[in-house]
């Protein structure tokens, strides 16, 4: 391995090109670099996502002389985490799978460690955000490796026009196309404002309050901008606190100027609010858009993707990566390490980033600013402050600093919303809280 990892820095000097195809070479030897390999990937909701990540593993395999099949396994109808469970309790199936964010840790005892992996990952790539090591170390290892696809942000993405009319807020200025935000005046007082001005506009800003991931994970944050943990690092219950009381409180007011269906919303009711032309502002990766830019061209030349506006506590943004995992009982480790350790050089991250339109994120500091972002349009520039350059926001999810075994309860239950929702409606906020 020390004679591997002297080769690759020496490699790193060349070019990104040369580095992908030779810097593989260390985890296959001799027969290693024959057989099979087997892999379940998400099968992406972009037309033509796929693509990318079929071509990559066709390349690799070629160079390596490995045999590598892919199936691509949906999530609707969370048929991807029944072929984890099913395979997690039959000790067999893929070699490498795709898992969601809390998935890892959920089992971390059938996964091979990749700490060798990320160790080369970090030194091509930069670090990666905490969250990441959040959901994907167990028991002092990395247990997955972040992938860019299917990985997201669940940002404000403002109506340019109706947040400068309605609100006097120019989401441009404070998130200009290649250049660090200024938006230290974007603030949860400010958008608590916006939303009422935007209300009384017939505009209403499309926050939900309903129990699916999109409403958990804007809440999540909102939550964290204030300091306010549920369950704190060590799993103690935190709720009764006034961070919490403050939260609840700002979540009250917000909420009354919400859309009044909002408890009621899925993942798919903020993205058919904006597209309709009726919201000034959604929490939502760049998908609303995309379609937009298909349904309805006017809406979508005046969106904006940007900064979550900062709390207390800080600026905050719901990010949820995926991973990619390799099973302990998998026949052919060294194999599967390599072409993780292919797939995640930058210019593969490039190419798979471009097959989603700018959709996927990679989660390593140095790939947040691929032209993909900067040109993307209408209007050009609307994603260049997705990926969080300059880190200009916090990345977390929902429930976090719980230890992940509980936060994932907290959140696949979501007790913030329905916290939010109990309180709006009337019930007095000690109760809600003894409840929660």
């Amino acid at each position: 391995m020390l004679r591997s990892r002297v080769t690759r820095r020496t490699l790193l000097e060349k070019s990104a090109l040369v580095a992908a195809a030779s810097v593989a070479m260390p985890y296959v030897r001799g027969a290693q670099a024959a057989g099979k390999l087997s892999i379940g990937f998400w099968d992406h909701w972009v037309p033509g996502g796929n693509n990318a990540s079929k071509a990559l593993c066709q390349e690799w395999g070629e160079k390596n002389k490995v045999e590598v099949s892919i199936d691509y396994i949906t999530s609707v109808g969370n048929k991807n985490l029944l072929t984890i469970a099913a395979e997690a309790q039959a000790q067999s199936g893929h070699d490498i799978l795709a898992f969601p964010s809390w998935q890892p840790s959920d089992h971390a005892n059938h996964l091979e460690p990749v700490d060798d992996i990320m160790a080369d990952l970090i030194e091509i790539n930069g670090q990666v955000n905490p969250t990441v090591g959040y959901l994907a170390r167990s028991g002092g290892h990395w247990v997955a490796i972040p992938t860019c696809v299917g990985s997201q942000i669940k940002g404000p993405c403002s109506r340019i026009d109706l947040m400068k009319e309605l609100a006097g807020i120019d989401v441009v200025a404070m998130y200009p196309a290649g250049s660090p935000a200024k938006a230290d005046g974007w603030t949860l007082d400010v958008m608590l404002k916006a939303a009422e001005a935007c209300y009384r506009g017939d505009h209403p800003i499309g926050i939900g309050l309903g129990q699916t991931e999109d409403n958990v994970d804007t809440a999540g944050a909102i939550f964290q901008s204030f300091g306010a943990d549920l369950v704190d690092a060590q799993g103690n219950i935190t709720v009764k606190t006034d961070a919490v009381r403050q939260a609840m409180e700002y979540y009250r007011k917000l909420a009354r100027w919400l859309p009044p269906d909002a408890p009621a919303w899925d993942n798919a009711s903020n993205n058919k609010y904006l597209i309709s032309g009726k919201g000034a502002l959604i929490m939502n990766p760049p998908s609303a858009w995309a379609v937009a830019k298909r349904d309805a061209p006017q809406v979508a030349e005046q969106l904006w993707t940007h900064g979550m506006p900062s709390g207390p506590k800080g600026r905050y943004a719901p990010f949820l990566p995926y991973f990619w995992g390799i099973w302990n009982f998998s026949k052919n480790k060294s194999a599967a390490k390599n072409l993780l350790l292919y797939l995640s050089q930058p210019s593969a991250v490039e190419q798979m980033v471009e097959a989603s339109g700018g959709y996927d994120l990679p989660a390593f500091e140095k790939l947040t600013t691929l032209k993909v972002w900067a040109e993307a349009g209408p209007p050009k520039g609307t994603l260049y402050h997705y990926p969080n350059p300059y880190n200009h926001q916090i990345l977390s999810v929902a429930a976090q600093p719980a230890p992940p075994k509980i936060a994932v309860q907290i959140y696949t239950q979501a007790i913030h919303t329905k916290m939010i929702v109990r309180f709006m409606q009337g019930e007095p906020l000690e109760q809600t809280l003894a409840w929660v």
